[in-house]
């Protein structure tokens, strides 16, 4: 399993192999499921399963500990790890799932917001594609285009209609966050209901028809009024809520001037690079940045550990 570490973007690092090409073998997923070394996630009403304790880990089963349930919950296929087939288990359906599965005092489940940052690197991502799989087989039960009841196929990446034998996708929606700049000043807005004094990058859905660098002009400009230039990609985020991808930028201003969307942000304001370097060390008056879980903090502190004139 990946390592902790407080400077990585939350929910990368992975350690499974997917196993894209084994995983439509029916029979290769019956025997991994049926495995002595097979590893099961619990979920429960979205929640992961983790281990009790001061360091926290996810709490991986055997199937022994559904057998008994009914009806029997399906399996989703995650990946490889370690020789070990690791599937995600939803168990929605129970009341009391810590109580009937005689879990009390040894594992309990948690909101992943939550316990990500808390969790290895390696299992807050397994836990995120867990989160999302999940989620998306919830919500798919039924066929788009006939309303037909649908069926999990190849270990889950896939459902197909009964009726019509229509072929249904798990969904990513990518959302671009931007860390605009001007100068020695970037800028950043709070949403409404956010803690005291948190401002971050804006960011937002890309719509039918736009590319990224457009989709953080139009988003930018909407949420702030600021006239945004030359975009630049940064890096990239999972995030399992319910089904994003966050895709990252420092893009550079030509205009100054804020016209805010009240129904958007709470409030939007130009930062010095030195007061953000300040908040960046905890060391800041007025300004609270994402913590290192998030993409957004990794934007800011690019900017911000950039020279003046870079």
């Amino acid at each position: 399993m990946a390592e902790r570490s407080a400077e990585r973007i939350g929910f990368d690092g992975s350690p499974l192999d997917r196993a894209g090409e084994k995983r439509r073998d029916e029979g290769w997923l019956a025997r991994e499921r049926a495995s002595d070394a097979a590893r099961f996630l619990p979920l429960w009403r979205l929640d992961p399963l983790v281990k009790a304790g001061e360091q926290r880990s996810l709490a991986w089963a055997r199937w022994t500990l559904f057998e008994d349930l009914h009806p029997s919950p399906e399996a989703v296929l995650l990946g490889l790890a370690d020789g070990a087939a690791h599937f995600a288990v939803d168990i929605s359906t129970l009341e009391k799932p810590v109580e009937e599965l005689g879990l009390d005092g040894v594992a309990s489940f948690e909101d992943l917001r939550f316990v990500a940052s808390a969790l290895p690197a390696g299992e807050a991502a397994m836990a995120a594609q867990a989160r999302t799989s999940l989620d998306w087989h919830a919500r798919h039960g039924h066929c788009a285009a006939c309303g037909g009841p649908t069926r999990s196929v190849f270990g889950g990446t896939q459902r197909n209609c009964i009726e019509c034998a229509a072929e249904h996708y798990p969904r990513t929606d990518p959302v671009v966050i931007a860390l605009v700049a001007r100068g020695d000043r970037c800028l950043l807005g709070r949403g409404h209901g956010w803690p005291e004094g948190m401002y971050s990058a804006l960011a937002g859905y890309v719509e039918p028809g736009e590319s990224l660098e457009e989709t953080v002009r139009r988003e930018v400009g909407e949420e702030s009024g600021v006239i945004v230039g030359a975009v630049h990609y940064q890096a990239s985020q999972p995030w399992p809520f319910p089904s994003s991808l966050m895709i990252g930028f420092l893009a550079e201003a030509e205009s100054e001037a804020i016209s805010l969307d009240d129904d958007e942000l709470a409030d939007a304001r130009w930062f010095s690079r030195a007061e953000v370097r300040r908040a960046l060390a905890g060391e800041g008056k007025g300004l609270v940045v994402p913590p290192p879980f998030a993409i957004a903090h990794h934007l800011i502190r690019a900017w911000a550990d950039a020279d003046a004139n870079g």
